[in-house]
């Protein structure tokens, strides 16, 4: 069976997100993210915006995300180069999640500027037949009782601080990653924009075994395994992601660790503030352009701050805990 066979196919919005009146109180923007089920903001509905509806699937058919494709929760507007797929039959959403995966199984068969899926997509081959083990799936979504929540943040007053202002910088450790022959419970941290940084975890064995470089100069343990509680940017690879590390870890050198310079811990709360901020600078930073340690001492994140001027750490965390599912942080 073909795609066109089970969906109708539209063209979607086709809006450019920068030139949109951001607004919390708007209509969801679909893109091509791989992340928050490709929504990137909300934006004022105009008359002239075609809009599409809750339970519609979104799939991207450029950049890196090709063929991510989402079930929609609300109303949504889509930027260029994301269709919008609506059944021909009644579905339920376990069917519609489905034929996303589907989708996303046939990634490999595209490229965004090579064999563009855009002019493919009507022939994409799908089952004719839903498995019967798809249907008997039991999916608990977790509750919370921030969902209708609405939280007003401004950054107008917000202060730029330097990154050694507020972070202890660390190098991360490993030149080459190690082999190993233990499944431990270590995570090991890289370039990886996935998977809260992790690419594999590793025992303490083969990390006390493992050398910088593969070499026999060896290093202290102390040297290679790092404290919880840390802030972990990537640096090269998927350059400037951010990850909040509740444990202790041992990571590549393309992972620079930061931590409170006050001496306090982040918690899970600021440590996540942390790294929605940092994540939104990250369109400065390519493969090209490397935020290796030396060029994140000269680096500036802006912060809300105190009465006093310093960072308001209360406040991040308050913030954090009263977005929807904050409270099961």
């Amino acid at each position: 069976m073909k795609l066109s066979d089970l969906f109708y196919i539209y063209t979607g919005s086709k809006l450019d997100f920068g030139k949109q009146q951001l607004s919390e109180d708007g209509i969801n923007f679909v893109s091509r993210n791989s992340n928050n089920n490709g929504v990137v903001g909300k934006v004022v509905l105009e008359d002239s915006m075609k809009t599409y509806k809750k339970g519609d699937i979104t799939v991207p058919l450029g950049g890196s995300y090709l063929l991510s494709a989402f079930v929609q929760d609300e109303d949504f507007v889509t930027a260029q180069n994301v269709d919008v797929l609506r059944p021909k039959r009644k579905m339920n959403d376990i069917e519609k999640w489905f034929y996303c995966y589907i989708l996303r199984q046939n990634r490999f068969k595209f490229s965004a500027f090579g064999r563009e899926v855009n002019k493919y997509i009507q022939d994409i081959e799908i089952p004719d037949n839903i498995p019967f083990w798809v249907y008997n799936m039991k999916i608990k979504f977790p509750q919370t009782n921030n969902k209708d929540v609405k939280v007003n943040i401004s950054t107008k007053d917000w202060k730029t601080f330097n990154y050694t202002d507020i972070f202890n910088i660390r190098k991360g450790f490993y030149n080459k990653k190690p082999s190993h022959n233990i499944n431990g419970d270590i995570p090991f941290l890289g370039a990886t924009e996935k998977n809260n940084g992790v690419t594999e975890y590793y025992s303490l064995e083969d990390i006390e075994k493992a050398s910088k470089t593969g070499d026999e100069n060896n290093a202290p343990i102390e040297d290679k395994i790092f404290p919880k509680n840390a802030v972990c940017v990537t640096n090269n690879g998927s350059v400037g992601y951010a990850f909040y590390q509740s444990t202790e870890f041992t990571c590549s050198h393309d992972v620079n660790p930061l931590y409170r310079k006050d001496g306090v811990e982040f918690n899970p709360h600021t440590g996540l503030f942390i790294v929605t901020v940092i994540m939104e600078d990250r369109y400065r930073w390519t493969y090209g352009r490397k935020w290796r340690p030396e060029r994140m001492i000269k680096s500036t994140i802006k912060l809300p701050v105190d009465k006093q001027g310093n960072p308001d750490w209360n406040f991040m965390e308050n913030y954090i805990k009263s977005l929807p599912y904050g409270d099961r942080i």
